[in-house]
């Protein structure tokens, strides 16, 4: 047996009101009563009537749908953060529309172009770069592009990153007042912004103290090649006494291998310090020092910047870093006197 949808204009006959009146009921922002809106709704829900999202769009040249692209989920950061984007999309009235895209330029432009195809109104881009192709045809589409947890030299884009040259710094600072003179740094990929700027940040507060770089290896933001970097760094004839880790997906793994192939303790041995502040960092198994990423105050700024750039088309580009706090745990020495 065949079932016919049910129109507006059935559901405007049995709520006594105008077409008009419906359609304004299931308008985000649009100007209605509270009699009138539960009238509607009500008439609606006996009838069963579903509003069809996409006629709508055709009349009102937006799709109220915002894509989403991000590289990875295996890091724990970034699962936290989509899910807080989502959410605070959709109270806005908004759906989400998620695009898995490997680092590869090819891929990213394949993922990016195929949203352009879906008439998304903005798009979000976590830990992927853009070419300035795909920058020129979201521009000449009206679609903003806001690049979360990642900066990049086209000065086109809004950015939303935390500060991850003064995290970088703080780890610094903690290191050698703890008394490290001996410190490893085991970067993330090295095209990633937020790991350049982090190993920037942290090798200038070293200089300002008169310590060069002990080490350095790179774990290319994966559990293997972490673990990899680890025993490469550690089986060495002179290893540190403290490492950097450039996220704590990364420093669990160092951990890991450091205790349980190594036969190091932590922190009497090594120090081991992050970055992220993911849910696994407090675990006790762990209890990572580790610099936080305000990921409320970055989920806040990035819809902030992309619905006012949604309706306003002409706003400049914004670019945003916020300051995160180390969280210190017990992987690493804490210096003398040491005071949150």
């Amino acid at each position: 047996m065949a079932f016919e949808k049910v129109t507006s204009i059935e559901v405007a006959r049995k709520a006594g009101v105008s077409p008009s009146a419906v359609s304004r009921c299931y308008t985000p922002g649009a100007s209605v009563s509270k009699k009138m809106a539960a009238k509607v709704r009500q008439a609606a829900e006996e009838l069963g009537y579903r509003p069809n999202v996409l006629a709508r769009s055709l009349i009102t040249g937006r799709t109220r749908m915002i894509g989403l692209v991000v590289a990875y989920l295996d890091n724990q950061f970034y699962p936290d953060a989509l899910e807080r984007l989502s959410n605070e999309l959709q109270s806005c009235g908004y759906h989400v529309l998620v695009f898995m895209a490997s680092k590869t330029a090819g891929n990213i432009d394949k993922v990016v172009n195929e949203l352009l195809e879906y008439q998304v109104d903005g798009l979000i881009v976590a830990s992927v770069a853009l070419s300035s192709d795909l920058a020129d045809k979201c521009q000449a589409a009206g679609v903003p592009v806001i690049l979360f947890n990642r900066t990049q030299e086209d000065q086109s884009f809004s950015a939303v990153t935390s500060d991850n040259a003064a995290g970088g710094a703080k780890v610094a600072d903690f290191l050698t007042k703890a008394g490290h003179r001996k410190i490893g740094y085991i970067a993330g990929w090295e095209g990633a912004s937020t790991q350049r700027d982090r190993e920037s940040g942290f090798r200038a507060e070293l200089e300002k103290s008169g310590i060069e770089l002990h080490s350095r290896e790179v774990g290319d933001f994966r559990l293997e090649d972490a673990r990899e970097a680890t025993r490469r760094m550690f089986t060495a004839d002179d290893i540190p006494d403290a490492v950097f880790v450039a996220n704590d997906h990364m420093a669990f793994a160092v951990m890991d291998v450091l205790r349980s192939e190594l036969g190091l303790c932590i922190p009497s041995d090594v120090s081991v310090v992050g970055y992220d502040d993911v849910p696994l960092a407090s675990w006790p198994a762990y209890d990572l020092t580790t610099v936080r990423q305000p990921a409320n105050r970055m989920v806040a700024e990035t819809i902030s910047i992309l619905l006012d750039s949604i309706g306003n088309a002409g706003s400049e580009p914004r670019r945003i870093a916020i300051d995160g706090p180390l969280m210190v745990r017990s992987s690493a020495r804490k210096p003398k006197g040491w005071t949150p």
